[in-house]
């Protein structure tokens, strides 16, 4: 992979993230990210790499949000990576890219997270990421906006592309022991290059894409919070909020591939798990059965529903 190429990507990385941080602060002026920059010399281990980890967290809008820019280089890909690609055991790497994960005070406010990467191995290369929406207490007119955002993300490149996109997030961001998705659902794309069946694109063409799907999650989760983070409410919805958090800590655990290879190949822990919320409560039983019956639907019989209409 070139240089020139890498540096697009990187560039392009940077802005994302100058941007998602310009648009979250200007929403909770009183708080602003830290910024922990941060680099690691090869001699330190398998893994080499620089970025950014942009933290907010304790602020009126925000309880915690993360935006981390990293850029990495290895010498052998952990196994989080080669289980799925056995064929690049033992090559050296570069990985590259913005990993979001917004938690918002107010219970109306969903939880949000987004993933932009590029991979690189020798002449083997690919993108990855997408957006995906995690309310509490659901609006059905935030969830029609995030799928419309979605959807126009996808619609200058290939047909196709957001139907599966839109079925790989149903299906990356579920919970099987549990038979019930994370949230609402929204783009997840892996290994996107020339040769990807039915959608493969050019270089330029999937690195466009990577901009259109950044770009896009910022303004729409941008609106949603506009509408939502200073709504009125309640200790009770305080309460389910936190109590369905905890789904969001069991996937990330036990299911995300990101977090897997971050911990495998020995990055920096504090920033592969900033996407854990910071208060959570656990409990045997739901405390609200009412708030189940709102939400519950739109994770389990109406998962997949055509939201364009």
């Amino acid at each position: 992979m070139s240089e020139s190429r890498q540096k697009q990507v990187a560039d392009y990385l940077d802005s994302l993230q100058r941007r998602l941080c310009a648009t979250v602060e200007a929403l909770d002026p009183a708080r602003q990210f830290e910024r922990d920059v941060w680099e690691r010399a090869s001699g330190s281990g398998a893994m080499s790499g620089r970025g950014v980890t942009a933290i907010i967290e304790g602020g009126a809008v925000m309880e915690r949000g993360g935006v981390a820019l990293s850029d990495i280089e290895g010498t052998s890909l952990p196994p989080a990576a080669t289980d799925r690609h056995p064929q690049l055991a033992g090559r050296a790497y570069r990985a590259q890219g913005v990993s979001v994960v917004m938690h918002p005070r107010n219970p109306h406010a969903p939880t949000s997270h987004m993933n932009v990467r590029h991979f690189s191995a020798g002449d083997t290369w690919w993108f990855g990421g997408g957006f995906d929406l995690t309310p509490y207490l659901p609006y059905e007119e935030d969830i029609r906006a995030w799928h419309r955002a979605a959807a126009e993300a996808c619609a200058p490149f290939a047909p196709g592309l957001y139907t599966h996109a839109r079925a790989h997030c149903d299906e990356y961001f579920f919970l099987k022991h549990r038979a019930e998705a994370r949230g609402v659902g929204g783009l997840f794309y892996d290994d996107l290059n020339e040769l990807t069946p039915g959608i493969g694109m050019s270089w330029e063409r999937c690195f466009s894409f990577m901009q259109q799907v950044g770009n896009a999650y910022v303004d729409a989760y941008g609106a949603i919070l506009h509408r939502r983070a200073g709504a009125p409410s309640n200790d009770r919805e305080r309460r389910y909020q936190l109590y369905r958090r905890g789904r969001y800590v069991e996937f990330n655990l036990v299911f995300d591939r990101g977090t897997l290879f971050g911990l495998q190949s020995g990055g920096r822990t504090d920033a592969i798990l900033m996407s854990m919320p910071p208060q959570v409560e656990w409990s045997y039983r739901s405390p609200d059965s009412e708030l189940d019956a709102r939400l519950l639907p739109y994770l389990t019989s109406r998962r997949g529903e055509n939201w364009l209409g």
